[in-house]
């Protein structure tokens, strides 16, 4: 229940704040709550994903992609992600959420995100996004293209990064699963 209500006062919060490009870098702050913590009492792994999701959503919001992607239908899914940590954040520790897009492959967009405190960075996570028609269907990279322009070519969007794109993929929902367990 918590998190609605940090979502709720995320979306105002964005309302607010600069308004920025959608190639630009959204930096968004937080503070870490008692809700956040793990029986070790640092930020448990589970609450950074959710927190990423409200660095995007600020950075949507604050792009205008927010408002046109919810009139034309569309929303957007994360299809994988991929995190890794430096350091632990503490209760009430104070700390940033950079956010970026990174680029398109033929499926999907890439989005980098870092969670900051004084300038180090504390963990940094890629994640793979596509969207969804709520009419049914997938929307199209170049539908994307239309709506957003180009990823910038100024190496940001690393070639690894790609091909854990196609990696991370699960086999259609209708192929049999391996099984590799034994």
């Amino acid at each position: 229940m918590h998190f609605f209500f940090r979502t709720l006062l995320q979306t105002l919060r964005s309302r607010f704040r600069s308004p920025l490009g959608i190639w630009d870098v959204g930096s968004t702050p937080f503070r870490v709550l008692p809700t956040d913590l793990d029986v070790l009492r640092h930020m448990n792994n589970g609450v950074y994903l959710s927190i990423l999701d409200l660095g995007r959503l600020d950075l949507m919001q604050r792009t205008g992609m927010w408002a046109t992607l919810t009139a034309r239908g569309w929303y957007p899914v994360v299809v994988a992600e991929t995190i890794s940590f430096r350091r632990s954040l503490e209760l009430w520790q104070r700390f940033e959420v950079e956010t970026r897009v990174l680029g398109y492959d033929e499926k999907a967009l890439f989005v980098e995100q870092r969670f900051v405190v004084k300038g180090e960075i504390y963990a940094r996570a890629y994640i793979r996004a596509r969207f969804l028609k709520r009419s049914g269907g997938i929307v199209g990279v170049d539908e994307l293209r239309a709506l957003a322009g180009d990823a910038p070519h100024d190496g940001r969007m690393p070639e690894w990064l790609r091909a854990w794109g196609v990696d991370a993929q699960l086999p259609p929902s209708k192929a049999p699963a391996p099984s590799v367990w034994g």
